[in-house]
């Protein structure tokens, strides 16, 4: 796409951010993150026309900022939990590669067609080897990301970028290098302007797709860096408003010629570094752009590709984040499996395919553990209140002729087969003839009607042998499903406690057959 509709993506997030942005600091505009995206759903279909893609990208945005705003009034803040820590760090990894590999060849001067991390980088390889490395082009651009890079590490990256973009740009007028190596050109002049004109109704519905998962990442980037300032003072914003910001944002850029913009990570701290403490600071600098584009839009004629490609490789080494990758194997290695396949799945696979993957496998492992959850056989300790895991503590005793049992996950259809046999295997294996079992309840947070089915057999089973099922600490609304589900007679009031002290006491009582003739541990 032309480099204008990188400005104009700029300008108009600026300003309606500023109006309609809940958060005071947050800066939206483009972002190199998103460009795979963009590209994966545009350039299937723009078929080499330029003005096309300008016009798909548009529509992007638009589809995006409809489904935001959309999403707004049904207050759907809350789907960025879909993206779990584990799966934003691999797939901000995954961009990071697919960024600068895609980006490696416009830093030595090398032209070559679109494609994956593998061909990038296989064709970089290539052409290093046959000598068609430009090497002005690419001593400008390793020049320019060796300032980038040096200002970083002294605490100025923003100093870093100006003067790599103004070094190169009055290099190359001074030695005459604009014919010789690749460079931005002069920008058309005037403001942003409707370009959604040629796209028919297919090429729409093409799109719903690609606008629909890029929002969900976009929302859910954004929505990071609002926590992560709202941790160094910023005032925490609520997810649905944010939301309808960007939304509007991405409304307005698609419709004036931009393409789809979220937080940027990178110009947000420039931003606060600098002094910016509201949205006043945006708004100043998209008037300070509009200003550039009618009065001096020539002076990015002599800027070399090479030296954006280092400031787009310099903020793409950014996301690199190792260490958390280091810190999840150490305490769960699952969610360390999550993070190499969501960057796995975004650097080979592809951006979206690689999300959706990581997002199916997040909700996968979140099914595994809520299908085999962490249970446990309590028993009475000497000396220590209340009841216990038995595998934590083996001297512990049990209550003859009792089973207490604790499920830890509401019964739902993918565990209560699980349930059902794990209680059953309790009442086999006990060292004594069982005549009652006591469920531990109060992690018991829901049920659903197949596991209802599988408490129903349960009990038939237990009643069968001549034991009794009852319930402890059951919370309210888990009886209520009960009754609701048509099984209130058969687990009637004397099946609940209101703690297992309380039913240890009442089936003691009714062993002994008299009340309060056994001492029964206090609850904890």
């Amino acid at each position: 796409m032309p480099p204008v509709t990188g400005l104009y993506a700029t300008i108009v997030p600026l300003l309606v951010y500023a109006l309609v942005g809940p958060s005071r600091v947050l800066v939206l505009g483009p972002d190199s993150s998103l460009a795979p995206m963009i590209g994966a759903a545009v350039l299937p279909l723009a078929l080499g026309d330029a003005d096309r893609a300008v016009a798909l990208a548009g529509m992007l945005a638009v589809l995006m900022g409809l489904m935001l705003v959309g999403g707004r009034v049904l207050r759907l803040g809350f789907l960025t939990g879909l993206l779990s820590m584990p799966i934003r760090v691999g797939y901000m990894n995954g961009i990071a590669l697919v960024v600068i590999a895609g980006q490696l060849p416009k830093l030595l001067g090398i032209a070559v067609p679109p494609g994956s991390v593998w061909e990038h980088l296989g064709r970089t390889v290539t052409a290093v080897a046959d000598g068609q490395v430009n090497g002005a082009a690419a001593a400008i651009g390793v020049g320019s990301l060796a300032v980038i890079v040096a200002a970083r590490a002294l605490g100025g990256p923003a100093k870093g970028i100006v003067l790599a973009v103004v070094g190169a740009s009055v290099l190359t007028a001074v030695l005459v290098l604009a014919d010789e190596i690749p460079v931005v050109g002069a920008l058309p002049s005037g403001l942003p302007a409707p370009a959604l004109a040629g796209l028919e109704p297919g090429d729409v519905l093409a799109l719903v797709g690609p606008a629909a998962g890029i929002a969900l990442i976009t929302f859910a980037d954004t929505t990071v860096l609002s926590r992560a300032l709202s941790g160094s003072g910023e005032k925490a914003v609520d997810g649905s408003q944010e939301m309808g910001a960007l939304g509007a944002s991405n409304l307005a850029t698609g419709l004036l010629g931009g393409f789809p913009v979220s937080g940027s990570a990178s110009r947000t701290p420039v931003a606060v570094q600098a002094g910016g403490r509201t949205q006043l600071t945006g708004a100043v600098a998209a008037v300070l752009l509009v200003v550039f584009m009618l009065v001096a839009p020539g002076l990015s004629a002599y800027l070399p590709s090479a030296t954006l490609a280092a400031v787009v490789i310099a903020a793409a080494s950014s996301f690199v984040d190792v260490h958390t990758l280091v810190r999840l194997v150490r305490m769960s290695r699952s969610d360390a499996a999550l993070l190499v396949a969501a960057f796995l799945g975004v650097a080979f696979v592809g951006v979206l395919q690689g999300i959706a993957v990581a997002v199916a496998l997040s909700l996968a492992v979140f099914v595994r553990r809520a299908w085999e959850p962490y249970r446990a056989e309590l028993v009475s300790v000497d000396g220590v209140p209340g009841f216990h895991d038995l595998s934590r503590h083996p001297e512990g005793e049990r209550v003859p002729g009792l089973v207490i049992a604790r499920f830890d996950a509401p019964l739902f259809f993918a565990n209560g087969d699980v349930f059902d046999m794990w209680v059953r295997g309790l009442v086999e294996d006990a060292p004594t003839p069982v005549h009652r079992v006591i469920i531990a309840s109060e992690p018991i947070t829901g049920l659903d009607t197949t596991a209802l089915d599988e408490l129903v057999e349960l009990d038939d089973h237990l009643a069968a042998r001549g034991v009794d099922l009852v319930f402890a600490e059951m919370k309210g609304p888990v009886k209520d499903r009960l009754v609701r589900f048509g099984v209130g007679s058969r687990f009637g009031p004397d099946h609940f406690y209101p703690t297992v002290h309380s039913a240890v006491r009442a089936y003691r009582t009714e062993r002994a057959g008299s009340a309060g003739s056994a001492e029964v541990p206090d609850e904890a």
